[in-house]
């Protein structure tokens, strides 16, 4: 794994690195698709555009994951939009410096493909809940998402607002806000201001 470390090191050194601002976007859904992003450090929200002013957000992505990896594989345009949820550092790479360390490190390459997995996994289960799941249903199966362990120490819930958790579930803002406060009269969850601790699975 240091070895990796090291590899990974020598390939995002040279390359360029541009920081994005809270609230940026890194880049749209439709546009050409040059790179592959690597996040050195930093917290974004990945989302699809689905009609005007609409998006549904599908995923976070943090330190150390990848967006876009589909142009390794030739996608020459970005099927989703991705936005900075907090300032973050990003890296440009070019599919032939990523491919190669992919060819060189079999370690790396299961790796990559073993998130990119986990990645597929999640976004079928978002299909099934907002096809087959009432709201309150959706909403919960968001917050489960939100608060897995690797999400909890980026803090998320403090980075995101109301809007953008009931965009994760695919309901209003309003049925968003109304459940959260059911929830809270259920012991479900704790409420603090922009905090959201789970305290009933």
């Amino acid at each position: 794994m240091q070895q990796l470390q090291v590899d990974f090191s020598e390939l995002i050194k040279n390359k360029t690195q541009i920081t994005y601002l809270k609230g940026e976007t890194i880049f749209k859904q439709g546009a050409f698709a040059p790179y592959i992003i690597f996040i050195v450090r930093g917290l974004v929200k990945v989302y699809l555009q689905t009609g005007f002013e609409k998006q549904i957000n599908i995923s976070l992505a943090k330190s150390g994951d990848f967006l876009a990896f589909s142009s390794v594989f030739g996608e020459k345009i970005h099927t989703y939009s991705a936005q900075a949820l907090k300032d973050s550092l990003i890296c440009m790479i070019e599919k032939e410096s990523l491919t190669e360390v992919l060819l060189q490190n079999p370690g790396f390459a299961l790796d990559v493909t073993s998130k990119n997995y986990r990645n597929e996994r999640h976004l079928l289960e978002l299909i099934r809940n907002i096809s087959y799941k009432q709201m309150r249903g959706k909403l919960a199966s968001a917050l489960l998402y939100l608060s897995q362990e690797e999400y909890l120490k980026e803090d998320v819930f403090e980075f995101l607002t109301r809007q953008e958790i009931a965009d994760f579930a695919s309901i209003s803002t309003e049925s968003a806000i109304k459940f959260l406060k059911e929830f809270e009269k259920e012991e479900i969850l704790q409420l603090d201001g922009r905090c959201i601790v789970i305290t009933n699975r």
